[in-house]
């Protein structure tokens, strides 16, 4: 018989009833990129009880405060927003195409149903798509494009659509909503990164239970518009003008058949927070977390970028002058997908990896390599 491994760490769990509760809710409110709002308010009043105070910018990214009067600022980020569709031409006979808002998945599109966001409120829809038996058996399939997916919300006519509220910009989301699957992993849409703005405020929750005082400022800032290029990044590096700042975002989960290994790396849901090498990560500061790790006894991985993370860290590193930037990423399965999964301990473990980063960070902590 095998023998068991005792040399595990025991894991810690973190997210508890009340937070698992908000955090369903959370995921299942709606924040398209460019329309956050919503998302962020319920964010917002979550994170109260555990800040100073807060600061919400002009395009909607939302910043929990704490020791605002401290020198030195630290930055703990994620991104509010999730990936939609616009309403892009509306037919004669009542049908909509549509464009992205984001990198939405056009092949995943056909059979599922969607809100469409209007001023008198949600208007349901379907993406239509032909039936099997009349796509042209025998001949080759015609595969799901921008030019070919539509919209169908029951309406004959463009002027019966307009009636409704509908009309070109107005953005579209699925209806999928949070579950949770065979007690391991968390599954949803917009898991990416909500989970993140998740995590960040669980680790303020953390500090406020546990009566940390911090020795310098910390920034908990939940950014707009990562999906189209990293913009609410962009914006709020420049107000806050930090110090430091570690992101966290999603990576990608490679067990699953159709990933290569070689060109994405071995990373697996379960196996713990990924700390990322980059030419936008500092080595020091991404020392720090690792040492962090093994102190506590977090399990973590590796992740290798190219030229850049494609996450906020690279909007936070390159402000400024530069900042001394690091990126912890949850491993997910299913990206841009409704069906999004992460496991509930990497989930905890972010959290930690978070929490005891800021215990060993200094106020005034230099993270040059020459000094």
């Amino acid at each position: 018989m095998a023998k068991k491994n005792t040399d595990a760490p025991k894991h810690t769990p973190v997210v508890n009833e009340t937070s698992l509760s908000f955090f369903e809710k959370y995921i299942n409110n709606p924040s398209p990129t460019g329309f956050e709002w919503k998302g962020q308010e319920m964010w917002l009043e979550y994170l109260k009880p555990y800040i100073d105070e807060h600061y919400v910018d002009n395009y909607g990214t939302a910043v929990g405060i704490i020791n605002k009067d401290a020198a030195y600022k630290v930055v703990i980020e994620a991104h509010a927003d999730e990936i939609s569709w616009f309403v892009n031409y509306i037919t004669s006979d009542g049908l909509i195409y549509v464009i992205r808002n984001g990198g939405s998945d056009h092949q995943i599109a056909p059979s599922k149903r969607v809100d469409i966001h209007t001023d008198k409120g949600i208007v349901k829809a379907v993406f239509g798509w032909p039936a099997i038996h009349t796509r042209g058996a025998g001949d080759k399939e015609e595969a799901p494009t921008l030019k070919n997916i539509f919209l169908d919300c029951g309406c004959t006519s463009k002027e019966e659509v307009e009636k409704l509220g509908i009309h070109v910009g107005c953005v579209i989301t699925y209806e999928d909503e949070f579950m949770i699957l065979n007690d391991r992993y968390y599954v949803g849409r917009a898991l990416d990164n909500r989970a993140g703005g998740f995590m960040i405020a669980e680790v303020a929750r953390m500090l406020k239970e546990n009566k940390v005082k911090l020795p310098f400022g910390l920034y908990i800032v939940n950014s707009v518009q990562e999906e189209i290029g990293l913009r609410g990044a962009e914006m709020i590096a420049h107000h806050i003008k930090p110090n430091v700042a570690i992101v966290t975002d999603v990576t990608h989960d490679t067990q699953t058949p159709m990933i290569n290994k070689i060109t994405q790396g071995d990373l697996a849901c379960g196996k713990g927070p990924v700390i990322s090498y980059a030419p936008a990560i500092q080595n020091n500061l991404n020392k720090l977390l690792i040492q962090s790790a093994e102190k506590a006894g977090i399990p973590f991985q590796r992740q290798a970028s190219s030229r850049s993370t494609g996450t906020d860290t690279d909007s936070f590193a390159y402000s400024n002058g530069g900042v001394p930037s690091a990126l912890i990423s949850l491993p997910l399965r299913y990206m841009h997908t409704t069906v999004e999964m992460i496991h509930k301990e990497d989930v905890d473990n972010v959290i930690r990896l978070i929490y005891e980063a800021l215990l060993n960070i200094k106020d005034g902590q230099d993270f040059r390599y020459i000094k």
